[in-house]
């Protein structure tokens, strides 16, 4: 499906570390030489400020930043007006619960959340209820750790205002069931805030399919730059919601005592924008488009399924996500702290995650201090399954000689 030859070929730190095994694309995706080259574009051919100046270089970079954002608004199936530009998917998650959550949220009122969720998605609305004196709720996950449509439904009810749920699990890799989940949050009038930084890598997402309300996901996980993010958000509810931030561009009129602001989505926009990095994400999104998104998710899926089966044939670790159905694996070597075990997976130049994932409700729930994590992309291969499996063999018998030399 992929020649992964080709695809490694695209992405320099190949060819600076060629021994590298990146199993950490959970975290943040390598980048193209084409991302960088675009941004360094912009940089070096009309690297000015946008929506300001009234000179040519300045309506090339509104041009291609407007692009940007009209490619994002396809990939997601959303309109133009309803993308907003973030630092991250965590400022972008943070900006619902602080200009709708702050306004419509009140006393006694429900939000609904889980354990599998990302700090960046719970945490908002965890302070939020603080100082709202709302609830906050967690849907009870089932034996694999899953949220299902029927645990949602025993603590959904009228008093629920606000539902926000992950569609992906950073640590499990599960998927949630989120389009039967929103359309029951909204025959309660409940809005529906969805965390997708892992989904949108490898799971087509048509916002208007779900009917999700808001959301998130970030840049660099998706094969674009660091320090750009995507706020969505359904037209109708972002035209009546007020600024976060004030100050430039945001603004259509100001008088000594009041202030008109811009439509949407430029009134969230305040200040000079990440110009190249949207930009940026402009031409990651034409890579992934160009490859396929459900080409990746086949692929990535192959590569994670041989990985899995031969770290299920190991003895001594434990995987806590044997069924999920996107590319990752969370594991242990049994009775090694997972920061230890990295170790001797960095000494063999495979580069993979160790601890608890900004999602520390999953692992207490594990009854772990943290997990091994691998996550494959499509510059992954089955020898980089291979050597996986075979680091994770010789870890095993490391830590076993030790312990037992320990015990003598």
């Amino acid at each position: 499906m992929i020649d992964v030859k080709k695809i490694k070929e695209m992405f320099p730190i190949y060819k600076e570390n060629p021994q590298l095994t990146y199993l950490d694309s959970c975290a943040t995706s390598l980048k193209p030489q084409r991302v960088i080259n675009k941004m360094n574009e912009y940089y070096t051919h009309y690297g000015v400020n946008i929506h300001r100046g009234v000179y040519q270089l300045s309506y090339k970079a509104s041009d291609e930043y407007d692009i940007a954002r009209n490619k994002v608004a396809k990939f997601i199936r959303a309109e133009f007006e309803e993308v907003i530009f973030t630092r991250n998917a965590s400022e972008a998650l943070n900006l619902v619960a602080l200009i709708y959550g702050e306004r419509y949220l009140q006393e006694g009122d429900v939000v609904i959340t889980s354990e599998l969720e990302h700090h960046s998605s719970v945490l908002p609305w965890m302070k939020l209820c603080e100082r709202k004196k709302a609830e906050l709720k967690y849907i009870p996950l089932d034996e694999e750790g899953r949220i299902t449509v029927s645990a949602f439904k025993k603590i959904l009810s009228e008093k629920v205002k606000v539902v926000a749920l992950t569609y992906v699990s950073n640590v499990m890799g599960y998927i949630t069931p989120i389009e039967e989940i929103i359309k029951l949050a909204h025959q309660h009038q409940a809005i529906v805030v969805v965390d997708a930084a892992q989904a949108v890598m490898h799971l087509n997402i048509d916002v208007k399919k779900i009917d999700a309300d808001f959301l998130a996901f970030s840049g660099h996980k998706m094969l674009g730059p660091t320090g750009i993010g995507v706020l969505y958000g359904k037209k109708k509810m972002l035209q009546k919601l007020e600024p976060l931030l004030y100050g430039g561009d945001m603004n259509e009129e100001v008088n000594l005592g009041s202030v008109t602001v811009k439509e949407i989505p430029y009134r969230f926009e305040t200040g000079t924008p990440a110009i190249a990095e949207v930009i940026g994400l402009g031409e990651a999104i034409d890579i992934l488009e160009s490859i396929g998104i459900e080409t990746i998710h086949e692929y990535t899926m192959a590569i994670k399924n041989y990985a899995l089966k031969g770290l299920l044939a190991l003895e001594g670790i434990t995987v806590y996500n044997p069924t999920a159905e996107t590319a990752i694996i969370s594991f242990n070597i049994d009775g090694v702290h997972p920061h230890d075990a990295a170790t001797i997976y960095d000494n063999a130049d495979i580069a993979l995650r160790a601890g608890h994932h900004c999602a520390q409700l999953i692992t207490k729930w594990l009854n772990t201090n943290g997990t091994l994590r691998g996550s494959f992309s499509i510059y992954n291969d089955y020898q980089d399954a291979d050597k996986l499996i075979k680091i994770t063999r010789e870890a095993v018998l490391f830590f076993r000689k030790f312990a037992g030399e320990n015990n003598e």
